[in-house]
């Protein structure tokens, strides 16, 4: 068990150390600027990333950050309306070749929103229709046949959780903003 907890460990790190510190400061900085201009950030993903999603926009609302989460194969059968002009979208695939992916950017371009990628395949095409992209370097997904989407939801979830933490620094969120957000359970009992 160790063993691969140490593996798990040093593949993550060895990831979390190639993203480039540059496009992660640009993807703050116009986050920041979308939110303070009154737009909101969506995330886009579908099979095992739409829980990671879920979990940045939750987080996200509790820090009282504007956030959705956009159903890669849901948001062309309508859910494209929450996506306005100057919105912040982050389209979260791994191979950055998912077919209803490229689609979905094929529809979003048009829509004038700040678009985003979230990949682990700089080779992937949809690298080359958006130029905003993190592209997150990964070694191995930690199962037998280094295919299951395992330690890249991991590493998903880790940048986007980043984004938010760094994003609730900048927008000065304090711990007062955060209780109103979340007046129950052991959370809101602790901060009663």
């Amino acid at each position: 068990m160790r063993d691969y907890f140490e593996q798990t460990l040093k593949i993550l790190s060895d990831s979390l150390r190639g993203i480039n510190e540059e496009d992660f400061s640009r993807l703050l900085d116009e986050c920041e600027q979308t939110l303070k201009q009154g737009r909101k950030i969506i995330v886009s993903g579908l099979g095992k990333n739409v829980p990671i999603c879920d979990k940045f926009v939750g987080t996200m609302l509790s820090l009282g950050l504007d956030a959705n989460f956009l159903h890669t194969n849901s948001a062309v059968h309508g859910d494209m309306g929450m996506v306005h002009p100057g919105d912040l979208v982050i389209v979260l695939t791994k191979s950055g070749s998912t077919l209803e992916s490229i689609y979905l950017v094929d529809v979003l371009q048009p829509k004038q929103c700040n678009l985003w990628l979230l990949t682990f395949n700089e080779k992937g095409k949809l690298c080359s229709k958006i130029s905003k992209k993190i592209v997150v370097p990964l070694e191995h997904e930690g199962d037998m046949w280094n295919i299951m989407p395992n330690n890249s939801t991991i590493l998903n979830l880790i940048v986007l959780q980043t984004l938010s933490m760094k994003l609730a620094q900048r927008m000065g969120i304090s711990l007062e903003d955060f209780k109103v957000n979340h007046p129950g359970g052991a959370i809101g009992e602790q901060l009663r």
